[in-house]
């Protein structure tokens, strides 16, 4: 069973469809109490780093995700929910997250594109990763973000993308794994990616 993090702001209805898709049973859930010893999570988010942070910790949600990263136990944050795992963010102020990965979320600078960095990109994984197990080197995923993390320590970045210079896009530290990318959105390779998941 993979619980999904429902604290108002997530394409939940989507990350749902998508793991019931690849033959996974997912509920979304808003109780602390239910999401407590989860068997996978996943924290997904859209929107403000602001907002988000705060309804997390409003709502009482911080604290099963914490414990289930200190449990081991798998989870999965999507775009903003890799965000919120990091130290800050500089997103119209500065605001602390769960500072669960040390680093911090900055804004695209001198980019050849536009911002928000929206649309198709390719990714190349750092090293062998169980999340992207099947997956070929340069396959393409979803993107929609202005803001992107810099760990403070490289060893936990699993995949880059060239926007510019290139961006940390996932990261994975145990059965930690967060991308900035929305397999929900990404098709084939996206369900590949939450089928891997899904069977850790």
């Amino acid at each position: 069973m993979i619980s999904i993090v429902d604290y108002g702001m997530g394409n939940l209805r989507s990350v749902q469809k998508a793991c019931e898709k690849v033959g996974a049973e997912a509920r979304i859930c808003s109780d602390p109490a239910e999401l407590a010893g989860a068997d996978k999570m996943i924290l997904p988010g859209v929107g403000a780093f602001r907002d988000a942070i705060a309804a997390l910790r409003e709502q009482k949600l911080d604290r099963p995700v914490l414990d289930q990263i200190e449990a081991d136990r798998p989870l999965l944050g999507i775009c903003l929910g890799l965000q919120l795992l990091f130290d800050r963010s500089y997103e119209d102020g500065e605001y602390e997250g769960l500072g669960v990965i040390p680093g911090e979320v900055v804004r695209f600078q001198d980019v050849p594109g536009k911002v928000p960095h929206m649309g198709w990109n390719t990714l190349q994984a750092a090293g062998d990763d169980p999340l992207f197990a099947g997956i070929p080197d340069a396959a393409h995923f979803y993107f929609v973000h202005s803001y992107y993390v810099v760990p403070a320590d490289d060893s936990v970045v699993a995949a880059r993308t060239q926007y510019g210079p290139p961006f940390t896009s996932a990261i994975r530290r145990g059965n930690l794994f967060a991308t900035q990318f929305h397999p929900e959105k990404s098709q084939a390779e996206g369900l590949h990616l939450l089928k891997n998941f899904a069977v850790m």
